[in-house]
């Protein structure tokens, strides 16, 4: 039978919409297998469904469809009628791999958050963050009073951070630097493949109190605690003093121009006449209609939060009002790029 199906040239703008519009089912698919811990279940090789289902105590047809679906976009691989394998994009659904998305996808699929996302016409409206609207409060004091989200949305960041830490030592070289800073570091993961690349470096992760302690057990199991100090406290106030590289990394997008610039001139004054360099981790838009993840990362923080993805220009404005100039912008292989300041 010949397939008859347009190709992408030729699909008609509707047809293009619905498919965009149930483009979400994945996220949404990826989810649900996630929270289960599907990719878990698989021993080294191919496994049927029906063993699968047992093991996690599935609805074996449901969890079928589920993985067929997911098949068809590269996640698991249906080898065998009814029997499937991992793929390298299922192992990062994996809870025990290095590359592990698995905390991020249950934490994206929290009641709050989800939410917030149906309500985001509100956020249109208004300028304000959904979040707010339908919770009844800021992400910020959620997570603070809410053990159970805080520590999910804690390991959800690691998760990020790791994701960085490669393109990070690819992209700039960190040889010259003897005490870096980590402001808003979390859980300590970038920080401990820092310190494994480079032998001389010691380190301080700075976060809020309820961070610390899982800082110290990463840290510890790297092997790199002896060269850590892990330290809570707020970047509104104060950051630690005695660095001469400091590294933020996505942190600034999460907050409005004013409230970056304050964080920013903690970190200034921080670094006081011995500080040589500051590292922003961030999306940087491009200007127009090129795409970027960024852009849709900038949706996701329009809805939950009060910052902004930004430009390249809106970046070295703010570091300029907070006593920085900024050198140079280099791209990685995640979404993100580094910005290089240096203080003045």
């Amino acid at each position: 039978m010949t397939n008859t199906h347009p190709g992408p040239a030729d699909v008609p703008p509707s047809v293009r919409m619905y498919e965009m519009l149930y483009s979400s089912l994945v996220s949404q698919v990826l989810i649900a297998v996630a929270d289960i811990g599907v990719a878990d279940a698989f021993d080294d090789g191919p496994s049927h469904v029906d063993d699968l289902a047992e093991r996690l105590g599935c609805h074996t047809e449901s969890l079928y469809r589920a993985l067929r679906a997911l098949a068809s976009v590269g996640v698991f691989s249906e080898v065998a009628p009814r029997t499937f394998t991992l793929t390298p994009l299922a192992r990062t659904l994996r809870g025990d791999g290095p590359d592990s998305m698995r905390d991020l996808a249950r934490y994206l699929g929290r009641p709050e958050r989800q939410l917030s996302f149906g309500a985001m016409a509100h956020t249109l409206r208004t300028g304000r963050p959904a979040f707010d609207h339908v919770n009844g409060t800021d992400l910020w004091s959620l997570l603070g009073a809410r053990s159970d989200l805080g520590t999910l949305f804690d390991r959800a960041m690691g998760n990020m951070a790791r994701m960085v830490n490669s393109s990070t030592l690819a992209a700039h070289d960190l040889s010259g630097a003897r005490r870096l800073v980590d402001v808003g570091g979390g859980h300590g993961h970038l920080v401990a493949t820092l310190l494994t690349r480079y032998p001389e470096l010691t380190a301080v992760v700075f976060d809020l109190p309820r961070v610390i302690p899982e800082a110290v057990a990463v840290l510890g199991a790297a092997g790199v605690l002896d060269r850590v100090e892990c330290v809570a406290g707020d970047f509104f106030t104060s950051v630690p003093e005695g660095g001469d590289t400091y590294l933020l990394s996505w942190t600034i997008h999460d907050w409005d121009d004013e409230d970056s610039v304050r964080i920013l001139r903690n970190v200034r004054a921080a670094m006081g006449d011995t500080g040589r360099e500051l590292i922003l981790i961030d999306d940087v838009l491009p200007e127009g209609d090129a795409p970027h993840f960024g852009k849709f990362e900038d949706i996701v923080i329009l809805t939950l939060l009060t910052g902004r993805s930004r430009t390249e220009a809106e970046f070295a404005k703010l570091l300029s009002a907070a006593g920085f100039r900024h050198v140079e912008t280099r791209p990685t292989s995640a979404p993100t790029s580094l910005l290089i300041a240096h203080p003045v």
